[in-house]
């Protein structure tokens, strides 16, 4: 299973986005620090949606409401579970 890490923070991101922007490429970004060219990869594409350049995918605030709705979801549905046995 492959190992898991803390997420880059979004300042860092950015960075790397804005290099790539200048024309370096997400290969030679891997070569140098530590983002694998695909995460690069997916961080531009990801930098387009939200820019309004790409439409194939949420942008990441469409994301957080998913994110936030999902949260919101659960918890009620655990409330109705929880009162469907208090009520039982």
């Amino acid at each position: 299973m492959p190992k898991s890490r803390a997420p880059y923070p979004a300042e860092f991101r950015q960075q790397i986005v804005e290099l790539a922007r200048t024309g370096r490429t997400p290969e030679e970004l891997a070569k140098e620090l530590e983002p694998t060219a695909q995460t690069i990869h997916n961080w531009l594409k990801q930098a387009e949606r939200d820019a309004g350049r790409r439409h194939d995918g949420p942008t990441s605030a469409e994301q957080e409401e998913l994110r936030r709705l999902r949260r919101e979801n659960k918890r009620l549905r655990e409330e109705r579970e929880s009162l469907a046995k208090a009520a039982a």
